[in-house]
């Protein structure tokens, strides 16, 4: 799930080299996953209304039937 975030994250940015997602905190129930992007790109990755990032966590909420793990996702800037 990290790879697939961290490309689909890298596909919406302009700079994509400063894209990183890392892995937060991991509790029996869920996982947090933690986008760090530039100030523009993190925007983007969010979208207008939050449509983007709730278009990855859907496909993220859809892992939680196969694995019994739920994500949760923010995005924060690079400063």
């Amino acid at each position: 799930m990290i790879e697939f975030v961290e490309k689909y994250a890298k596909l919406l940015a302009f700079y994509p080299n400063e894209v990183s997602v890392k892995v937060g905190e991991k509790k029996d129930d869920f996982i947090e996953i933690l986008i760090y992007a530039n100030k523009i790109d993190a925007g983007r990755i969010i979208g207008k209304n939050g449509s983007m990032i709730k278009a990855i966590k859907t496909v993220l909420s859809g892992c939680k039937a196969k694995e019994n793990i739920s994500y949760k996702i923010s995005v924060h800037t690079n400063e």
